[in-house]
């Protein structure tokens, strides 16, 4: 019979991934838990249109991965991983004149935003000077920053909300544009905070590492993180849908890559009630409605350099996607929504066969809407590249329900695992972070600091506290 591991991790996600492998350069044995039959989480792919066509199940671009203190320090290429680094960063186009491009190069970009460029630079160049003093705060956990001159500069802009930050530093409709869909990811109202931060911290990456993708698919970073913990002695058994932690075999530490109502579906009867009502108290944000497509050839994007961007922010002006993620929190259905873009096969022909090509997108719908958003989300692309329909080949739906169906974590198609605000900030999900009253028991999701995207940061730091409290 096998040894009992030190630990176990419950969800084969980034995170999780990321907390056993964690653990187990510690040289703590670790057996991870994950209930699809393949790992990954929020970082997969699959055929989901038409054979040989390899699609993004949620998440697809990647700023944070490559920017992570702790992923940088693992041999990820090693174990397959290799990224891909498009021509330009995002692109947002825009009825009246060119669309506003971002460049790795900060003097590329503001140049190409003329009337905003020599503000952009203003606002964007101090941010993007201090990057490597700031970076730690931003995904770190709470705590005295290690340089507080330079996170307390980052903050005095930070702290305004982006639709006051971007009307407040340009005068030119594109260089507002272009910040209103870097703040838009924080799916979240651009007039609250922490959406100016979102919008600075997206542009400070797109000129210092990047967005970029993993050549083939999220699924490749998965699999580079699987390889590397098998390396290391560390398990991953799928197809295991955990009910109660009492099901699984004892170990010194358990930690849960899940977010807080699972958590109390799976554990909660091991925690004290006002723990339990700190969890059911959290709230998650707005929702997701995505398409996925394969095309018979590029989206004709009617300013051709739009191209050139892996990923494209469609939704207008600034107060065009400002009023749109409002009504969104508000309850509503814009008819002209905020959509996220990737092309990825223009950069990585891997993905579709040859001479063809895919493309994946969502729009955020409020919690657990059941409207039929592909319309609405197909009419904002063809506004700004007539004749995409007529290059459809095969579209693939996947509402918030189908999100929450696959992972019970995004509760009500929320993606982000919890809204991002202001209160919940600060405690996420609690002021415990990533401890429980339980001494045995920690939580390395998304919803413990810093927080949503692919980085690994939440395992990481939960790792850490399961080190100090149970794994000494």
């Amino acid at each position: 019979m096998a040894a009992a591991p030190d630990a176990i991790v419950i969800g084969a996600g980034p995170n999780g991934l990321s907390a056993a492998i964690a653990l187990a350069r510690a040289g703590r044995s670790v057996t991870v838990y994950e209930a699809l039959d393949r790992p990954g989480g929020g970082a997969a792919s699959a055929e989901l249109t038409r054979p040989g066509f390899t699609h993004d199940v949620c998440s697809a671009v990647h700023p944070m991965a490559v920017a992570s203190p702790f992923w940088r320090t693992l041999p990820l290429s090693d174990h397959g991983l290799t990224w891909v680094y498009p021509s330009a960063e995002v692109a947002h186009p825009l009825d009246a004149g060119p669309a506003a491009i971002a460049w790795r190069s900060l003097d590329e970009t503001a140049r190409a935003l003329a009337e905003g460029g020599d503000r952009y630079r203003r606002l964007v160049g101090p941010i993007v000077s201090s990057w490597p003093r700031v970076l730690p705060t931003v995904l770190g956990r709470p705590g005295l920053p290690a340089h507080p001159v330079a996170v307390a500069r980052f903050g005095w802009q930070a702290l305004r909300p982006a639709r006051s930050l971007a009307a407040g530093a340009f005068t030119g409709e594109r260089a507002r544009a272009l910040l209103a869909g870097m703040a838009a990811h924080a799916m979240l109202p651009l007039d609250r905070f922490p959406s100016g931060a979102v919008a600075l911290v997206f542009a400070a990456l797109v000129h210092t590492t990047r967005w970029p993708f993993p050549k083939g698919g999220a699924q490749r970073l998965t699999d580079a993180l699987v390889s590397l913990l098998t390396s290391l002695g560390g398990t991953v058994i799928t197809g295991a849908r955990i009910g109660n932690v009492d099901d699984l075999p004892r170990a010194r530490a358990y930690l849960f890559d899940v977010s807080p109502r699972p958590l109390l579906a799976l554990a909660g009867h091991r925690l004290p009630p006002s723990f339990r009502r700190q969890l059911d108290a959290y709230r998650y944000g707005m929702g997701v409605f995505k398409v996925d497509w394969a095309l018979d050839a590029p989206i004709p994007w009617r300013d051709p350099r739009v191209a050139e961007a892996g990923t494209v922010h469609v939704g207008g002006t600034l107060a065009e996607v400002a009023d749109a993620e409002r009504e969104t929190w508000s309850g509503g259905l814009p008819e002209r929504p905020f959509v996220l873009l990737s092309q990825p096969t223009l950069f990585d022909p891997s993905r579709a066969p040859a001479g063809r090509h895919v493309a994946w997108g969502y729009c955020h719908v409020p919690r657990g809407s059941t409207a039929d958003m592909l319309p609405r989300i197909e009419a904002q692309i063809e506004r700004f590249a007539p004749g995409f329909r007529d290059r459809v080949l095969a579209r693939h739906v996947t509402t918030p329900a189908d999100f929450e169906r696959r992972n019970p974590n995004l509760v009500g198609g929320d993606i982000g695992m919890g809204v991002m605000d202001w209160p919940q900030l600060l405690r996420r999900p609690t002021w415990r972070f990533y401890e429980t009253p339980a001494p045995d028991i920690f939580i390395c999701s998304a919803s413990t600091p810093p927080g949503v995207g692919v980085h690994g940061m939440c395992g990481y730091f939960a790792a850490q506290a399961a080190l100090r409290r149970a794994l000494a």
